[in-house]
């Protein structure tokens, strides 16, 4: 019995490894093919609410035309953002090398040599770190180099979806826990990037009018960035707030860029880690260490679009190994890091 066991973990481990080398290899039609159904998942109420009053045909077309609005939309914010930070970049290089010798001095006021110094100045370099920004929006039009394969994918997938509830209850009668489990993952991934987007507009709009009134160059770009980052779980934060506290190093020296990083904190903390998860609630049901785990993996699988499609990608493989197996419920508890209530004794 446990030789046969091991062997059953054996095959189901040399499984995985094959289904995760075959998405990494994958990984450009994989990635547009998830961002692809996340979008027709979160416009699906959409399409509800259009076909109590519309033809389903034309309830399609209105779902399509939206989710290519909201591709175009956040495209061409991305593309103005790039081009924007290419112009700010080069009118700091004379700030750049005035704050490298300045860190040089600094460091050799403390006693550290010179060779030393130069080592640190070298690694220090503000250039490298504004670029950086530039390369995270860059990676969020990777998508674009597939940009036919994710039009067309939306088109089949919005007119399918009009026969997803007929589809579904017909299969609920042999396999209620897999449909029962892809509904579950269907509203979960809905609500996170639902809510993500909602409240990542919310902070992208507040950090803007807050580096505008601050007088950091490149308010908009850095907007533009922070909404893109809400996205990304657990380090999405660090990333957007490094390059505008840098400009405002550059800017306006130590107290701006201060000024920045606190500003940036409150309002994150505030909406990020005490407003948002309350609209979340237990949709995504992911413990903090694997969410952040999920980022890691799912960014390594499917590279810069991974990022952002990291909760819903591990949502989906719950669903269809947890959440749809019985047997595997168990594990349920674990991967939501909040046990289960204590069943209710019955007593005579």
């Amino acid at each position: 019995m446990n030789k046969s066991r091991t062997i059953t973990l054996l095959v189901s481990a040399a499984a995985i490894v094959i289904v995760v080398a075959g998405l990494k290899s994958a990984s450009h039609i994989v990635a547009p093919l998830m961002l692809a159904l996340a979008l027709t998942i979160v416009f699906h109420p959409l399409r509800l609410m259009l076909e109590r009053r519309l033809p389903v045909w034309a309830a399609s077309i209105v779902v399509l035309i939206a989710a290519y609005l909201l591709i175009v939309g956040l495209t061409l914010a991305l593309v103005v953002s790039i081009g924007r930070l290419a112009v700010l970049i080069p009118s700091y290089a004379s700030e750049s090398t005035d704050l490298a010798a300045d860190v040089s001095d600094w460091l050799s006021g403390l006693g550290v040599g010179a060779t030393q110094a130069d080592a640190v100045v070298d690694a220090f370099d503000p250039g490298k770190i504004v670029d950086f920004a530039t390369s995270v929006l860059s990676s969020s039009l990777s998508v674009l180099s597939n940009l036919l394969f994710l039009v067309t994918l939306l088109l089949f997938l919005a007119f399918d979806a009009a026969h997803v509830q007929r589809l579904a209850e017909g299969a609920r009668e042999q396999h209620r826990n897999l449909v029962d489990a892809l509904g579950s993952f269907a509203g979960g991934t809905r609500t996170y990037l639902g809510v993500s987007a909602v409240f990542g507009l919310i902070v992208a709009v507040i950090d803007t009018a807050l580096l505008a009134a601050l007088g950091v160059p490149g308010a908009f770009v850095w907007g533009v960035l922070a909404f893109v980052t809400n996205f990304i779980p657990n380090i999405g934060f660090v990333i957007g707030v490094v390059p505008p506290a840098l400009i405002g190093l550059l800017e306006g020296g130590p107290s701006l860029m201060l000024a920045v990083i606190v500003l940036y904190s409150l309002v994150n903390v505030v909406i990020q880690s005490v407003i948002q998860p309350r609209y979340v609630g237990s949709a995504v049901g992911l413990s903090t260490t694997l969410t952040f785990m999920s980022l890691v993996f799912w960014t390594w699988v499917l590279g810069p679009l991974g990022a952002i499609l990291a909760v819903p990608m591990s949502l989906f493989f719950r669903a269809i190994l947890v959440e749809a197996d019985p047997d595997a419920r168990w594990l349920d508890p674990l991967i939501s890091g909040k046990p289960e209530d204590a069943p209710v004794v019955q007593t005579s």
